[in-house]
Parts: C-alpha cells; structure tokens; sequence
C-alpha cells in the first residue's frame, strides 16, 4: 500500500481538521490521508490513529489518484439510546461530523463520512445505491516497535491475542491453520505510553461482505481486506472504526453499537441472565434425558433462568424434547435450542439438526413451533466465512427469531459488529477461544490466566462473547487457574447469555456464599469501568447491577502478587460493604469475608489468581 506511506510523508499543515465535542481529539484529513491525535499530545506529536482511505468498485476506481474536493455537512452527531444487555443500559456519546467529496482521474465522485467521537473515529464511504465494492483500500498504519494484540484470522474467530512489537506472520499452531498476514477484529494497539486504539468496524447490513486485516504486502499496514464483494444496499458501506483513548476508554467505550442502527422493534420480552449448560462436562449430554433434567434442576436450585439443550438434542434417549420442555415448565425453567446453521459441518455425520435454520421456509415453521412450546432461544453453529451472503444469513435469522420472541446466540461466528443494537434479541456470540477449548486441546491449560487477563481489552470491548465461564473442575485437560480466578469470569466477562457449564454436583460442593454469589449472578449491566489492567497481564473490572456493583480481578501471571485499584469513580459511601472473594492458601481454595474497601484496594492472589467483590453480598 504505497498511497498509504507516500500521504503519510505529505501530511503537512494544508489538512482539514475536525475535532470532537469535548476536545479531547482532532482529526487532520490530507487528501486520502488521515491522522487522529490527542488534543495535549500538540502539534508533533504522535498520531493515535494514522488511517488511508479508499475503494475499488466493480465500475470505478476511488483509490489512485483521488482529490480532495469540498468539505460539507459540518454538524454534531448525537447517540443516545437504551441496550437489552451489554455494558452499559443506557448509552451515550458524541461525535462532530464532516463529509469529503473526492473525485477520481476520470471525475467520478465519492463522498466520505468522517466522525470524530470523544472516544474514536469512524469512516464511512457513500456512492450511489447497489454500488458493488470489490476492494476497500481503508489501511491502518501500526510502525514496528508498537506494541499490539491482534488475533490471527480464522473462519471462526477462535484464536489468542498474541503480543507483538511488529506485523511478522503469526506463528500460531492453530485448527484451522491461519493464513499468514491475514488479522481479525478487533485489533489492539498501544501508540503512545498510556494510549491505545482498538480497531472494528460496525454497522454491516444486508449485502455487506465483513471484512478483517491484511499487512501481507507491508507488514506495517494493515489493509481492511473484504471477505467478498460488498454491495451497498442503502448507498453507505459499513464504518471503519478506530476506539481512541486510555485503556479504561477503550474497555467502557460502546462505539460500535453508537455506530449501528437502532433496535428494530420492541424489546420488553428480552431478559438475560445465567443459564446452565451440559456440553462443557458432557459432550454428548444433550442426547441424555437423564443429564437435560439434571441441568434443569441445576438451574432451578440456582435460581438461574435458563438451561441450554445443545447439540443433538433430536437422537436424544430414555426420553424426547417435549418431555424436556415439559420437565423444564414445571421446574419454572426456560429452555434455549441448538442448531446447526446448514451451512458448513453438513452432511452425513454433521451435528442434529442441521436443516432446520438455512431455508426461510424451513425455518419459519421451525421458530412457529418454538415459539408455541415456550422456548425462549435458539443457539446457532458453525457458520462459513463471513461474505455478503452470510452476513444476509445472520441477519435474517435475527430478524425471523425477533418475531418469534426469540433470543439468539451464534456460535462457530463472526465478531460482532453492533447488530446486538439494532437486534437486541442478539444475547451473545462465541468468537473466541473460551473455555470450551479445554475439551480441544493442552495449550488452554497453560495460556489461559494471560488469554483471560487479554479478552476484556480486545474481544470482549466489542460486544458479548460466550466463553463459557465458571468452571471450577477440570474438562478433558486441567486448568491451572484458581477458584478465585474462575469465579471472577463471569463478571469480568459481559454476555446477555451467561452459561455455566460445569456439573451440578460441583456447583453443590462450592461454599454456601460462592453458590450465593453465583444464584443471583446479572448478566445484563447498568454500568462498566475498568479499575486497573493490562492486556495479559491483569484485569480489574467494576460493573454495576441496579445500585450494587460486583468487581472482578485476575492476574494474568504465573507468579503471587497484589492486586491494587482505586474505587473513587464508582462513588460508594464509605460504610458500604462488600463481600470478598479471594484465593485461599491452595488454589482451590477461597478466603471469604466482609471488607469496607475506602477509596483503595489491594488483594493478594496467587499465580494466576483472582477475586471477587461483591456489594451487599454477605456471608453467613
């Protein structure tokens, strides 16, 4: 991407500027070049974000050669609006707006939206409707010597963050094996001491091919590369996106979802919350109406609203899915289904069902008959590469399943990319190597404090993800993490769908204030902010439930320490008591009591420890 390093060397003082609301970015656009700084960072400073834009349509070529004509539109965007789940429930933020008309050699014209948030910056392309885009030439410059945690690109997203000071090929040994140079969202890195960008995009809609990185041809720049053609429906590609600031920034920022569309219909029949799950234990539960009833009773002793009835639930002996659904009625608890999506482990020997979801018809009458026997969800699998066809298969089960009062989450996926706004029946999406994996393979074993401690700088920040958390005994390899650790998951980690996948008879053998702690766990937030932390090293996270807040914290390390933060953003009063959940002198173990924390904090945990503390939780 030679344009991009030649408009980088021409910035200079002719640019057009834009800075956001509260001043603390500007922006200078320089022909297709374009740097965000911070505002106190003055004039040579470095550029947070260093970005060239441009496509290639099936018609035109707004990438060589473009100039930079005039600058329209100046207005204030405002985003304010309520979410399901995620976060924060009520979502805010602001932007200053401007669009740039280019024109091309041969005098076709683009326009180019450009927002500068208080918290990023997003591009948009505008052509005329059904304009076919073939390459998006939208590049990220990240110099060597910076550090980043980028994820190798694969179908289904379910990679490490490795850390890195340059854009060689990963050397990840991963199934399937990532194609070298090829990076998914989102992609964090760390421009200046105290600063980080985390790049996305958002906003896809129908006829969207979605897009990841590629620095194959410069190992510097990483190129928005399409996974197929993207046609643009309404005139308007999806947005590249930039999350700006410190890191507590990058964590509490909602910009994807400010981005995308609002909700689509009436949500008030939507509630998340923690379910139980057989799959983690047993692979093969779900084909048991034994293990399905005793997940049932887990979630009814629990207090949890959900039990999930995975894959193969159609073979299912000593009994069938109606007696199922009519066990988990009068348990009080509700069920949610798994799916094969049809679309790529198919054929002989693929998981059941696999035909019931990829045809419209077909999957019209499957939602008609959830919805008439109460379930309350559908769980979808194994979906292919995530092309202009498959966002359209995405949403279209989004869209059916809200009619049917259904909630969705999608697993073997893509990332998100704010659809969790515009349908909010969207409670959760896999995309990442969770704790499912410590049935695949030993690297989970090892790497999994510093995988935890990256997530909620990365994966996470973007959206609801089903790692799966909660679990306290070992799958078909150990896990080396603590109790604390383990327990801290579900809260450092936000999902409209919280499984818990352990077996029933080790969530009865955990302390009285842990099952406590677990019963009434929320899985939908008021509001999030980042204590302390670092990408593999350690996480401090504070969410808040109503008017009581629960933080969590993991080290990431192998080695014993502290665990320090500061309360004053949370403004609790001084008698206000939390109870504490620490790593006891084994690693499966707990130290439990009551703490009035003050204004500061430090824990101790072991390697690879965590905590918990939990507001007007008390022990007995």
């Amino acid at each position: 991407m030679a344009a991009l390093a030649v408009s980088l060397v021409l910035f200079g003082a002719c640019g057009k500027g834009i800075v956001c609301p509260d001043g603390g970015l500007r922006a200078v656009v320089d022909g297709q070049s374009v740097k965000v700084y911070f505002s106190d960072a003055g004039r040579d400073g470095v550029p947070a974000v260093q970005m060239h834009v441009g496509v290639v349509t099936s018609s035109a070529d707004f990438d060589s050669g473009l100039v930079l004509g005039k600058v329209y539109g100046k207005k204030k965007v405002l985003d304010d609006y309520p979410m399901v789940a995620g976060k924060r429930k009520h979502c805010h933020n602001e932007a200053a707006e401007k669009i740039y008309s280019y024109k091309n050699p041969a005098g076709e014209t683009m326009d180019v939206i450009f927002r500068l948030y208080n918290d990023g910056i997003a591009v948009r392309y505008v052509l005329p409707e059904g304009t076919e885009i073939m390459e998006d030439r939208t590049a990220y410059l990240i110099p060597d010597g910076t550090e980043r945690w980028i994820s190798p690109l694969k179908t289904d997203y379910e990679s490490f963050f490795p850390p890195a000071t340059d854009g060689s090929p990963s050397t990840e040994r991963m199934w399937p094996r990532p194609e070298p140079g090829r990076w998914a969202y989102p992609a964090l890195y760390q421009p200046s001491e105290g600063k980080f960008v985390l790049i996305c995009e958002a906003d896809l809609r129908r006829g969207n091919s979605a897009s990841s990185l590629d620095n194959s041809d410069d190992s510097q720049v990483y190129t928005v590369h399409l996974t197929g053609p993207s046609i643009l429906g309404d005139g308007m590609s999806p947005w590249r996106m930039a999350i700006v600031g410190s890191l507590a920034d990058v964590v509490e920022s909602t910009l994807v979802t400010d981005l995308s569309q609002p909700a689509e219909f009436d949500a008030d029949w939507i509630e998340p919350g923690v379910s139980s799950w057989v799959y983690w234990a047993y692979n093969h539960g779900s084909k048991d109406f034994i293990r399905n009833v005793e997940y049932i009773d887990l979630a009814a002793d629990m207090g949890w609203p959900y039990c999930l009835v995975d894959w193969e639930w159609p073979q299912m002996e000593n009994g069938n899915i109606d007696e199922v659904l009519d066990y988990a009625h009068e348990k009080g608890v509700r069920i949610n289904l798994w799916y094969n999506s049809g679309t790529s482990w198919i054929g002989e020997g693929a998981p059941q069902p696999q035909d019931r979801m990829v045809d419209a018809a077909t999957r019209e009458k499957e939602m008609q008959w959830l919805e008439d026997h109460g379930v309350s969800g559908i769980k979808v699998d194994f979906f292919l590469p995530d092309d202009a066809k498959m966002v359209d298969y995405y949403l279209d089960i989004l869209e059916d399943a809200s009619r049917h009062h259904l909630m969705v989450d999608f697993h073997g996926c893509t990332v998100p990319r704010g659809w969790q706004r515009t349908w909010p029946n969207l409670m959760s999406m896999e995309s990442v190597y969770g704790a499912e994996w410590y049935n695949n393979g030993p690297a989970m074993t090892s790497r999994a404090a510093a995988h935890n401690a990256t997530l909620p700088f990365t994966r996470n920040v973007i959206g609801p993800m089903d790692y799966t958390p909660g679990t306290f005994s070992d799958s078909q390899f150990p896990h080396i993490t603590t109790y604390a650790h383990e327990l801290a998951l579900p809260i450092l980690f936000e999902s409209g769908l919280q499984h818990m996948p352990d077996r029933p008879d080790v969530y009865d053998g955990l302390p009285r204030d842990v099952q406590t702690l677990l019963s009434g766990l929320p899985a939908a937030w008021e509001d999030t902010r980042l204590l302390s932390g670092y990408p593999a090293d350690h996480a401090v996270i504070a969410r808040r439930y109503g008017d009581e807040w629960y933080i969590a914290g993991i080290n990431g390390r192998d080695e014993a320490r502290d665990l320090s933060f500061s309360l004053e953003s949370l403004g609790l009063a001084d008698s206000s008591v939390f109870t504490l959940f620490a790593d006891g002198a084994e690693p499966r173990e707990f130290r439990i009591g009551s703490v009035i924390p003050g204004g500061s904090l430090s824990v101790p945990c072991l390697p690879r420890g965590g905590f918990v503390l939990a507001q007007n939780v008390f022990t007995e």
